[in-house]
């Protein structure tokens, strides 16, 4: 088993401490608990299905799945991942335009999900759509900046130092070439769909949402 986890960027600081960054962490990790306590009735009813949504119900669902998780794995990784890349977009960007943007990443690849698979009755949640947005963005504005990272091998383990173009950019070949293949997990499955439409909108959109007095 090899896998890479990324911890922050090792180029930069940001300029001022990311407080939607955080405020989105903790607002996932407080839905996580409601989901822990509440049970399988508030995941199901508060998760995004394709085939509700293609059919114009439960819409509101687009916004909240987008702060719900499957698992400790599940929500952990997603959090590492946006706390590693979401300080720099945010500061590129001022607070406010930064959780703009961050919410229509997760709109768009809740759509980019339905539009990939209209029929699908399999919940999805997550805020992988939304962090895809955020490192569509980093690679596009900071591509040549190191990111500190956990190497792990095996039973083996080392902090490395890895290109963001090479990183993210191969953390998104994988996901395109991984569309129409879905990986079961409790409660639904990896939405990569979400994941390519989402990172898309990220990188193509950044340059409306930077701060020009961070330019």
């Amino acid at each position: 088993m090899v896998a890479v986890i990324p911890l922050r960027d090792a180029s930069r600081r940001p300029t001022r401490f990311p407080y939607v960054t955080a405020s989105i962490i903790a607002l996932n990790i407080v839905m996580f608990f409601l989901e822990l306590t509440l049970g399988e009735d508030f995941v199901t009813r508060w998760s995004a299905t394709p085939a509700q949504i293609a059919s114009g119900h439960h819409l509101v669902t687009i916004a909240t799945a987008m702060f719900m998780h499957g698992s400790w794995s599940h929500i952990i990784g997603n959090m590492v991942f946006l706390w590693a890349f979401g300080p720099e977009v945010e500061d590129s960007m001022s607070p406010g335009r930064y959780l703009v943007f961050y919410l229509l990443g997760g709109l768009v690849a809740t759509l980019a999900q339905v539009a990939f698979m209209p029929a699908s009755t399999v919940p999805t949640l997550g805020a992988s759509g939304a962090i895809a947005a955020v490192m569509g963005a980093f690679i596009v504005t900071y591509p040549r900046d190191q990111i500190r990272s956990l190497l792990v091998i095996l039973v083996f383990i080392r902090v490395t130092y890895i290109p963001a173009l090479l990183l993210v950019g191969v953390w998104f070949l994988t996901q395109f070439l991984s569309l129409g293949s879905v990986t079961e997990q409790s409660p639904g499955g990896v939405a990569y769909a979400a994941h390519v439409g989402g990172f898309i909108y990220g990188a193509v959109a950044v340059r409306l949402f930077e701060d020009p007095r961070q330019a």
